[in-house]
């Protein structure tokens, strides 16, 4: 608020409920800008922040107690228990809208706001300007300008409180416990999906979800970036590339990692996750604060690209081929994003023309991957169909990074012995689970 100014008014609403299929609902999950701002779960609501009002600068609008509805559809926090429970200021019942916010816009110069996202309440909004704007004569005082919200909000979440921090070590455990116990559920004969289907038990166990759609891809489906069918037969010899991560309390974990089905890498998946590993590893000492982003990208091509030539899939020198951009033949995205309240979370990533500088707070993946396509000819046989990414997820400290992801291991011998039952070869990642309550009230970052 101190932001946006006492002249304004930011308008935020919750995320409208999505029809699956007839009368069926997708699960809900709320906006992630409402929640940052709210702590608010319920859908039908939303937030007014509008600074210097004398009754209140936070306001919410949401849905009155209503035991019929709630016999259906669950609890209701209700407008007498959210001033309390969500540390507000004043709340209406969403019903009253209409004929409340046109008096909290009136008056106010610029409008904060999130057009385009949802032209239903675009429209709506439009509504309660133009009722203002009808009223000049009356004395009204519209507003003359609309600003996106984004521009201001998204540059706040890319920095994370402590408390914030304690929720994505949590899902970072959480997605990392999942990871081990597909590990070791993994053998030929399998599907794809039996093997997601361990990754989501651990979720669901611990009050979490999937934090995107889980990628499970065995053999040459690894080669596929958004691999999404996951039902494939897991094959003897070849690998499989798993990226999933938990949502907990709406903050995401993204892991990837790269095992081999039968539990012993190949002389050529062994060569190609060296590369990727080291790669990664030379990434990973770049995140550190007045380092720029791009900084992260740069040591991980130098190192793929080196480890590429050296096996011969790439001919020439490391640096005639990263010059030309010809390792993108079998690395083609970026390595990392920022990471947060959204798996492929807010903020920018440059500044002007330049890579943005990392700073204490910023939580990002680092991900790596080679992937060598079934069909690429220019490559020897013995290396095609063979798919490896790493990932995990770094927050940048004063210090060094801290890898929030470490309770997974990616060292290709404890992997290999993980799978063998080798109960003594690894630390595992242990999590509590969480205590189940009767009625679980609204949650904030606190």
């Amino acid at each position: 608020m101190r932001m946006i100014g006492r002249e304004a008014i930011a308008i935020i609403p919750a995320a409208p409920e999505r029809i699956r299929s007839n009368d069926a609902h997708y699960p809900y999950r709320q906006d992630s800008d409402f929640h940052y701002l709210s702590g608010f779960g319920e859908a039908d609501a939303v937030l007014a922040l509008i600074p210097g009002r004398q009754h209140g600068e936070v306001v919410l609008f949401c849905r009155e107690r209503d035991p019929e509805r709630e016999r259906w559809d669950g609890p209701r926090l209700g407008t007498d228990a959210a001033p309390a429970t969500l540390a507000i200021d004043d709340a209406f019942p969403i019903s009253d809208i209409d004929d409340i916010l046109p008096g909290m816009i009136e008056g106010r110069e610029r409008v904060y706001y999130h057009f385009g996202r949802d032209p239903d309440f675009d429209l709506k909004l439009m509504g309660w300007v133009n009722r203002v704007r009808a009223m000049v004569k009356q004395g009204a005082r519209p507003p003359h300008e609309f600003v996106a919200l984004g521009h201001l909000l998204h540059d706040l979440r890319l920095y994370k409180s402590p408390a914030e921090i304690k929720l994505m070590k949590r899902a970072a455990e959480i997605a990392a416990e999942a990871h081990l116990r597909a590990m070791r559920a993994t053998r030929p004969g399998l599907t794809e999906t039996a093997i997601e289907a361990e990754l989501q038990h651990t979720f669901r166990r611990h009050q979490a979800v999937a934090s995107y759609e889980p990628i499970v891809g065995g053999g040459s489906n690894a080669c596929v970036l958004h691999y999404r069918a996951n039902n494939a037969v897991l094959r003897d010899g070849d690998l499989l590339l798993v990226d999933a991560g938990a949502e907990y309390q709406c903050y995401a974990s993204d892991i990837t990692r790269t095992w081999p089905i039968n539990g012993r890498y190949s002389p050529e998946q062994r060569a190609l996750y060296d590369v990727v590993l080291a790669a990664q590893l030379a990434a990973i000492e770049k995140a550190r604060a007045g380092v720029p982003f791009l900084a992260m990208h740069e040591a991980a091509v130098r190192v793929l690209t080196r480890g590429l030539c050296r096996l011969g899939l790439l001919k020439g020198s490391p640096e005639s081929n990263i010059k030309i951009g010809d390792y993108r033949r079998f690395y083609m995205h970026k390595t990392g994003h920022w990471l947060g309240l959204d798996v492929h979370d807010v903020g920018d990533y440059r500044v002007g023309e330049d890579s943005r500088e990392l700073e204490a707070g910023m939580v990002l993946t680092v991900e790596p991957g080679l992937y060598v396509s079934a069909d690429e000819k220019t490559v020897e046989k013995r290396w095609r169909g063979i798919g490896i990414r790493i990932e995990d997820d770094v927050l940048v400290t004063r210090g060094d990074p801290i890898v929030l992801t470490a309770g997974v291991t990616k060292d290709p011998d404890e992997i290999e012995a993980l799978m063998r039952g080798d109960a003594a070869s690894m630390a595992t990642v242990v999590v509590p689970p969480a205590r189940a309550k009767r009625q679980p009230a609204p949650t904030t970052p606190d």
